[in-house]
This record gives structure tokens, sequence and C-alpha cells, in this order.
């Protein structure tokens, strides 16, 4: 006798195979493993175009150095001549590394303009945080150059003294009944920037046209990348690192601030400090650009933008992609700079005037609909 099968008995089970895309528990956490890779293999990947792009741009100049002959006198396994040495360690390798940390450091602090003014076209130049700190370092060139306090030369601090007040002062402006309206900071930013920026000429009757005062502060001007000393580098650098841990748990916050003013403080966020916070590390990285690279407009526009249509919003993922993409960019740019009409040198001001230029009027065209009356 064959044995019954009752209905009771539960079928056996079959895997389904689960299409892509799927939303179920299971293979969220597939995602979210697949975005972090993802994730991390851009940084990665943007990590190793920066260094490439310091090695191929150290080669470019008068004076050729192969980047196999570089590589292999960074690994002891054969000597540069003196002369290739000298031009390598004193001249080109502090510009190229200064050229990155101003391009990180423009980025960054247009990143944090941007999402605090929740507008794509805001960057430290629009808003007067340039501006101001060129006046101050126009102070320390001209006046006390020969200067320094705790290693750090009195034009650096001119620099950030002058970024900051003015970013206060934008603040004050925009500041009504304990709060702050982000048109009226953008536009006020925009006028002083204006103002600051055609006052220099006054300092400039100060001196003599022979003066090396003026030949510096000319190169500030037209924003030329300079070749700073080895401890001056370090400076800056620590400066730019300073920033970056600042502005890091700031983003999780910047994120929530994008969303409004009264969420923000329904999830219990301090939006005054928090945008007094953003002011300081922003004035603080853009202090540090003008250091090492005078006015340079528009680097602090262009590759927040580009990054956040890559990314998107989140501005946790956006400040390293934004600050190893700035490096690179004006890495690129400034060797294209002191190379392209050689042995005249253009300035990277200027150049990147004609490329942030066009991709400005291109933002505004974006989005004229909605700053429509």
């Amino acid at each position: 006798m064959e044995a019954k099968v009752t209905n009771n008995a539960a079928p056996p089970t079959t895997a389904v195979p689960r299409e892509q895309g799927d939303n179920t528990p299971s293979s969220l956490p597939t995602k979210g493993t697949a975005r972090v890779a993802g994730f991390a293999g851009l940084i990665i990947l943007l990590v190793a175009a920066l260094f490439i792009a310091i090695l191929i741009c150290t080669s470019f100049g008068a004076v050729q150095i192969p980047v196999s002959a570089m590589v292999n006198a960074l690994l002891h396994r054969q000597a540069l001549s003196e002369t290739q040495h000298t031009i390598l360690f004193a001249i080109r390798l502090p510009r190229v590394l200064a050229s990155a940390i101003v391009g990180a450091a423009l980025a960054v602090s247009g990143l944090m303009f941007q999402g605090l003014f929740r507008n794509p076209m805001a960057d430290p130049f629009i808003v007067g945080s340039s501006g101001g700190a060129v006046v101050g370092g126009c102070v320390g060139i001209l006046f006390l150059s020969q200067y320094s306090i705790f290693g750090f030369s009195a034009t650096a601090l001119l620099a950030f003294m002058g970024s900051v007040l003015t970013m206060v002062l934008v603040y004050s402006l925009a500041r009504t009944r304990g709060r702050t309206n982000i048109v009226t900071l953008l536009l006020a930013g925009f006028s002083l920037s204006i103002m600051l920026s055609n006052s220099i000429y006054i300092f400039e009757l100060f001196a003599t046209s022979s003066s090396t005062g003026t030949r510096i502060l000319s190169a500030w001007l037209h924003g030329v990348v300079g070749i700073p000393r080895w401890p001056q580098l370090f400076a800056i650098f620590f400066l730019f690192l300073l920033a970056m841990l600042a502005a890091y748990p700031l983003m999780r916050r910047l994120n929530t601030l994008t969303l409004g003013d009264d969420y923000a403080h329904h999830l219990g966020i301090r939006v005054e400090h928090t945008r007094i916070a953003i002011i300081a590390v922003g004035s603080l990285l853009t202090a540090a650009s003008v250091a090492l690279g005078g006015l340079i407009g528009f680097a602090g526009l262009i590759v927040p933008h580009v990054a956040r249509l890559l990314l998107g919003p989140d501005h946790v993922r956006l400040l390293p992609v934004t600050a190893l993409g700035g490096a690179i960019f004006l890495v690129v740019t400034d060797t294209l700079a002191r190379t392209l009409f050689a042995p005249n040198e253009l300035p990277v001001g200027v150049l990147m005037v004609f490329v942030g230029g066009p991709f400005f009027l291109y933002l505004l065209r974006k989005s004229k609909r909605e700053y429509a009356l």
C-alpha cells in the first residue's frame, strides 16, 4: 500500500531568484555595501589621479624631468643631477603641492558656502571672503612682511583675519530679528566683494612701482600660485588639515540645513551657531588658499557643482570628493597656465576666468526660471 499524503503536509520550498533592483530587506544590505564599496573605489581613484597629476605636472617645465627619474629618486634607486634636484625640490614640487592645497581649499570652501546659501552660484569670491582675505594679505605684504607669529607669516594671519571679518560683516548685515536672510547674505557678500576688490588700488599708492611688495601684490591680484618655502607650505597645509577636521562634523548639519531652518530646529540643531561655524571654517580655507595663490575666482564654483551633479546633495560624501577634485583641477590648470605660453607665464587666475566665466553663465541660464520674479 502506498502511503497517503495528507493536505496538511508542507510543500517543498524552492529558491526563487531575486531580480536585480529588488527592494526586499535582504537585498538592502547588499545595496548599502555596494554603495560604500563604490564610494571607496571613487576615493581611491581620485587619490591615484591626484598622485599621477602631481608627478606628471612636476615634470613639465623649461627643464624636463622625466617621471621615471623622479620615481627612482623618491625610491632612492637613482639620484638626480644637482640641477634637477634643485629644480624639483626647491621650485617645481613646492609649487605643484601649493596649487593642490589651493584647489582643495577653494573647492571645499565653495562647497560649504553653496550649501549655506543654498545656491550653486556661491563661492568664496562672490560672497566676499576672498576679497577680505586679499585686503588683509595686502596689508601684510606692503607693511608687515618681515613679521611672523608662531611660525605663521603676518600675511597669512592677516589674510585669515580679513576673510573672517568680511564674513562677520556680511553675516551681521543679513541678520534681522535673530534670523538670517539667505538672499540678503548673498547680496551683501557680492557687494562687499566688489568694494574690496576695487579698494586694493589704494594699497598700490603706498608702494613704488619697482618695489618687491608691488610685484607680489600684482601677482596676488591676478592669481599666481607662488613658490613657497617648505616651512610655509607645511604651515598652510596644517591650517588646511585643521579646517578639514572642523568641516567634517559640520557636513551632516549642513545636510539638515538645506531642508530648512524650521526642520533643523525641530531636530535640535542650533542653526545660527552652525552658520557661524561654517563661515569660520570657510574663511579659514579661503585664507589658506589666498596665502598661497592670491585671488583665484571660479575654482570654488566649478568643482563643487560638478561633484554635486555626480554624487547628489550629501555633503558628507561630497567633502572628500570635492577636496580631491579641486586639488586635481588646480594642479592641472596651474601647469597649463605656466606652460601654454612658455617662456611667458599666464596667471592661473586669468586662465580660470576663461574657464569659470562661461561655466558661471551656464549656471545662470540653467537656473534663470528659479530666480525669475
